[in-house]
């Protein structure tokens, strides 16, 4: 007589099974409390800080960064207009919006920037509103903290800047460490 039930190896499968699909759903969240998107956002805006820092040394023009809550785009100073003017010509410099979920946080001097959507309503000729981050043609800028939170997970990665045009970036499974 036969015994109904499962041999050795066909358990053996089965866990194998289950270890494979829960390795690739703990991949797919990120291990560690890393957020890839949020990195690859942080990375994507202290990349774009860096050539313009670059351009505005080697072109000797004033740039600027305009940040909403879950927006951003780049600016030039326009010296014969004697205004700010968006610099949406040049593809990588386009206004980009934040993947769904994350926002930013802005600091300037250690203090909380209250982010405002730009009004797009606004007339085509009105002067846009000035950027909160400037980067001058000798390379200084506004030093920041911009902060990406996730809304859910309350996951955070951050772009620092000083006055001298460095930059540095905190990724989400490092420790948020508040300046001094």
């Amino acid at each position: 007589m036969r015994h109904k039930g499962f041999t050795l190896v066909e358990i053996l499968v089965v866990v194998v099974i289950m270890a494979i699909v829960i390795s690739f759903a703990v991949l797919s969240i990120g291990a560690g409390g890393k957020d890839t998107q949020l990195d690859e956002e942080s990375r994507r805006i202290e990349g774009l800080v860096d050539m313009l820092h670059d351009r505005a040394l080697l072109e000797g023009r004033d740039f600027g960064m305009r940040i909403e809550p879950a927006a951003y785009e780049f600016m030039l100073y326009d010296t014969r207009e004697d205004r700010w003017a968006l610099l949406d010509q040049e593809r990588e410099f386009r206004h980009r919006d934040l993947p769904k979920g994350i926002q930013f946080q802005l600091e300037l001097d250690s203090h909380q920037v209250v982010l405002k959507p730009i009004d797009g309503n606004a007339a085509s000729d009105d002067a846009p509103a000035p950027p909160q981050l400037a980067i001058a043609a000798s390379g200084e800028g506004t030093p920041f903290r911009l902060t990406l939170l996730r809304d859910a997970t309350k996951a955070q990665s951050s772009v620092s800047g000083d006055s001298l045009g460095k930059t540095t970036r905190i990724g989400s499974d490092q420790p948020v460490k508040k300046p001094p």
